[in-house]
């Protein structure tokens, strides 16, 4: 993604252009406060998201450039076969029937 600001009109696209049932999204730089976002821009998917700038935000006053974060977008059509494995700073696992994926 490269941020989700610059990220978002890209996938915004992919979903009007291709419906895609899952989307694997990486380096969305967003704090965790901010995660609501995906929500808002992408209503029709339900997201397994983590934000790796948790800890860096929880020190003190964020100094740089931002980085990590990973989410996984699932369309709503398949929210009775897929759950949530594991979330953690630096990657996603999600299960959906019999297939696992795995974002880092």
């Amino acid at each position: 993604m490269h941020g989700f600001h610059q990220g978002s009109p890209f996938v915004s696209e992919a979903i009007t252009n291709h419906s895609p049932d899952i989307f694997l999204l990486q380096e969305h730089w967003l704090t965790p406060s901010n995660l609501h976002l995906f929500n808002k821009h992408f209503p029709g998917y339900f997201l397994f998201v983590s934000s790796s700038m948790a800890n860096i935000i929880e020190i003190g006053m964020l100094r740089g450039r931002p980085y990590g974060g990973v989410a996984i977008l699932v369309n709503n059509s398949l929210c009775k076969l897929t759950k949530g494995v594991h979330c953690s700073d630096r990657y996603a696992i999600v299960q959906t029937g019999d297939c696992l994926f795995v974002n880092f």
